[in-house]
């Protein structure tokens, strides 16, 4: 893992911390996605994680690896919270694509613990900031192929239940892996078991359009990230940092 602190941090005050799965169908990508998301909400405050994890291009392995490593981060990150100075309670998950899967896994999903891991820490943080997330792995979704029958005990979609954090979700319309259907569906389920789920949708963008390269998507999705942020009580409002 990579960390991104404030630069200036009061030691009397634990921060909130932000972690970040990068995106790339747990196949390939690289932890250097969301630096400049990291950067911009440390400069707002927070600690932020750029965590590297298992994919099948580096390590020869399967999705539910990748799965394991991201919950094993969140654990590290939680029982180490005094030494990183953050708020053990106060961890926000984030991610795009297969990224944005493993974020909202780290929230719903009860199996595929490592090994080693101490079970007793919870990895499941207590905010979702989701760049297209690939959230429905079943027959219609995204990765069956790979996952199988065991899409049941980890595609996000199928295991939202009452105490899901608070989430929102960006999404294009013309995202050619994550229908807008899913992501409606995916609110409307969240709200049934009475979770908060803000979802925003850019007209005629595609898969990963929210990311740096594509400065004014990338622009609009952190300040609604930032003011859902601040809904929560994890950050304040505060003009004078600009998103850059």
């Amino acid at each position: 893992m990579e960390v991104i602190y404030p630069e200036k941090v009061d030691s009397a005050k634990a921060c909130p911390a932000m972690v970040f799965f990068f995106g790339g169908g747990w196949i390939g990508g690289d932890r250097s996605q969301f630096l400049n998301h990291a950067k911009y909400f440390s400069k707002r405050g927070l600690v932020c994680f750029l965590v590297d994890y298992r994919t099948r291009t580096k390590n020869n392995t399967t999705p539910f690896e990748s799965l394991k490593d991201a919950k094993s981060a969140i654990r590290f990150i939680r029982i180490n919270s005094s030494n990183f100075g953050i708020d053990a309670n106060k961890i926000i998950a984030s991610g795009g694509s297969a990224g944005g899967h493993l974020a909202a896994a780290t929230a719903l999903i009860t199996d595929y613990n490592d090994d080693t891991d101490d079970l007793s820490m919870s990895c499941i943080p207590n905010a979702l900031v989701l760049f297209n997330p690939v959230i429905d792995n079943g027959p219609g979704g995204y990765g069956y192929e790979r996952i199988g029958d065991e899409y049941k005990s980890f595609s996000p979609l199928h295991n939202i239940r009452k105490g899901a954090p608070p989430t929102i979700l960006f999404l294009g319309t013309n995202d050619n892996l994550i229908p807008v259907e899913t992501a409606n569906y995916y609110k409307k389920v969240m709200e049934k078991v009475g979770s908060i789920c803000e979802l925003y949708l850019y007209e005629g963008e595609g898969h990963g359009f929210f990311n740096y390269k594509n400065f004014e998507n990338y622009k609009k999705t952190v300040y609604e990230a930032d003011n859902f942020l601040q809904s929560l009580g994890y950050i304040e409002n505060d003009t004078s940092i600009e998103i850059e």
